[in-house]
């Protein structure tokens, strides 16, 4: 009987435990757009990849017109000047994928330019929410843009322009 009385006692005081924690939300894209800094950054970054893009597009292209006269002038080539040639082609089709790489890649220069522009601002975002969640006692600050499982969120318990703010960004 004590067992049982202990058990209830502690389900009920479970249950009052979590119903005293303030949970709230932020929308990630929403805060970013706001910010002008991300804005110019993602513009940037755009730029770059475009940039970038046409290099490489325009390499490939190069390859591309290689092999073709190579295919027009293969009957007429001697087996060396063939090897030559193919070898030209592959030579510069393996430049074109090594440039690709070195921008795109894993660790590219588009990646790094990324870290570079994009992630002191999220980093700055990041400390705003926290800060936020320690001065209100939040328990759990839930990101509506993550593509998370959040099915419906009250818009009074939405932070981020209370984010903004902290960023010093008003909307």
């Amino acid at each position: 009987m004590q067992r049982s009385v202990l058990i209830i006692s502690l389900v009920f005081l479970t249950a009052a435990f979590a119903a005293a924690q303030k949970y709230a939300f932020v929308d990630s894209e929403y805060i970013r757009k706001n910010i002008p800094a991300f804005n110019r950054a993602q513009e940037q970054l755009e730029s770059l990849s475009k940039q970038w893009e046409k290099e490489v597009a325009d390499g490939y292209a190069v390859v591309e017109q290689m092999y073709k006269s190579y295919q027009n002038d293969v009957v007429l080539l001697s087996q060396e000047m063939k090897t030559k040639r193919e070898e030209a082609i592959i030579a510069r089709e393996n430049e074109v994928k090594a440039l690709q790489n070195k921008y795109f890649g894993m660790e590219g220069e588009l990646f790094k330019k990324r870290e570079e522009l994009v992630k002191p601002i999220q980093d700055d975002i990041l400390k705003a929410i926290k800060t936020i969640a320690a001065e209100g006692s939040y328990a759990a600050i839930f990101d509506t843009a993550s593509g998370g499982n959040i099915l419906f969120a009250n818009p009074k318990f939405d932070i981020s322009d209370q984010v903004l703010e902290k960023l010093g960004y008003k909307n």
